[in-house]
């Protein structure tokens, strides 16, 4: 039996801050949390215990991206750059994450399953780098006329067939999806998508109210990057953003670079919603990490210019945004730690049901991060092992 205890800190569960606190584990599960020190445990003066973050909404980071990967080589090629973007995320407190695409060929994207689906099967087999849940597929089901830097070329339909391929090229990875709600046979789609254990979000989206909340019924339970890529709200035809936000059931992801949507959205969208709702993502792209220059997304050229991704014609392409720089943005503005932590680590948990992660109690995984007072990464735990 492996033993660890981390004690002295501040423990953020994320539902409530305990300090001073103590972490017991026991084989990569937390066993015991609790107010006090532990004189045997490993002291954390001065340092924050949180859970790791979760990712569901990522393209890319350092250089590596799934669906590039996809593009230009073969399912070895996407699962060995799947291991490369799990070890850099990594670097970042990111404990699980969930690969995402965007719009491509059938082709493509029956690769890209292909790809997660052995890096899962290698992550069993040596645990290495933040644990990948499965695949996101954004796209290829989405509006033309809210593309965003999605490649136009491959947009299509909703095709049951084509998502029951990609279902068994992936032996059961695919974990989420995101659609436009308004596109012919959406909601048979959606409903058919469900059952499979699918999550399905709403996203690159034209849709009326009525038309989002048909396929909220139906079963979507997420709103993608709320607010970019979609309609806007108008006080005559109020749109699929009021609609996910009256939604109780719907979770509402949210870019925290600052530079899609402005603070004044963040905290309308905290007041409205409530922090039980938030899911805090990224959306980066293979330029995070790297230098400013010129970078493909689903094929088309991206520029990055001082860290901020544009198509050509100044459209945002995705983000370099991380996660730790996301929970510093979100604290700068004035959201309590507590709930910043909550949005990238329980919420996205829920929000596609991953049990046992994204939290700091006992039955909960071992996978935490260790942020000093300026909330930059100190140290990081899979499953009760110290990782970096």
């Amino acid at each position: 039996m492996t033993r660890l205890v981390l004690t002295n800190a501040r423990i953020i569960t994320p539902f409530e801050e305990i300090f001073p606190g103590t972490v017991e584990i026991e084989n990569g599960i937390i066993k015991k949390v609790y107010v006090g020190k532990n004189s045997s445990g490993e002291d954390l003066e001065g340092k924050i215990i949180a859970p790791g973050f979760i990712d569901i909404h990522t393209h890319g980071i350092g250089g590596f991206d799934v669906t590039y990967s996809a593009m230009d080589g073969s399912e070895q090629e996407v699962e060995e750059a799947l291991i490369k973007m799990s070890e850099r995320y990594l670097m970042h407190g990111v404990t699980f994450f969930l690969p995402t695409t965007v719009t491509a060929s059938h082709e493509v994207l029956l690769t890209a399953a292909k790809g997660v689906k052995n890096a899962i099967n290698y992550q069993k087999s040596l645990s290495i780098g933040a644990k990948i849940g499965g695949l996101h597929l954004e796209g290829p089901y989405i509006s033309k006329e809210k593309k965003g830097a999605q490649n136009p070329e491959f947009i299509r339909l909703p095709n049951i067939q084509e998502l029951k391929e990609y279902w068994k090229a992936s032996e059961g990875n695919i974990k989420t999806i995101t659609i436009a709600p308004e596109l012919d046979g959406a909601l048979e789609f959606t409903q058919y998508a469900r059952t499979l254990g699918i999550y399905v979000s709403l996203g690159h989206t034209n849709a009326t109210y009525d038309e989002a909340k048909a396929a909220i019924y139906a079963g979507a339970n997420r709103a993608s990057h709320l607010y970019n890529a979609m309609r806007p709200i108008n006080h005559r035809n109020p749109g699929i953003i009021v609609a996910a936000l009256e939604s109780p059931q719907v979770y509402l992801e949210l870019i925290c670079d600052l530079i899609h949507i402005s603070p004044q959205i963040i905290h309308f969208t905290w007041k409205h919603a409530g922090v039980e709702r938030i899911v805090t993502i990224t959306d980066s792209i293979i330029a995070t990490e790297l230098p400013d220059g010129e970078y493909l997304l689903g094929g088309l050229k991206v520029i990055v210019r001082d860290g901020i991704c544009r198509l050509k014609d100044g459209t945002l392409a995705g983000s370099t945004l991380t996660m730790d720089r996301a929970l510093r943005n979100l604290v700068k503005i004035g959201v309590p730690l507590k709930d910043a932590i909550r949005t990238m680590t329980y919420n996205p948990a829920k929000s596609v049901e991953i049990p046992r992660i994204g939290a700091v109690l006992p039955g909960y995984s071992a996978d935490l991060v260790i942020l000093d007072k300026e909330l930059h990464i100190d140290s990081v735990y899979l499953n009760g092992e110290k990782i970096i």
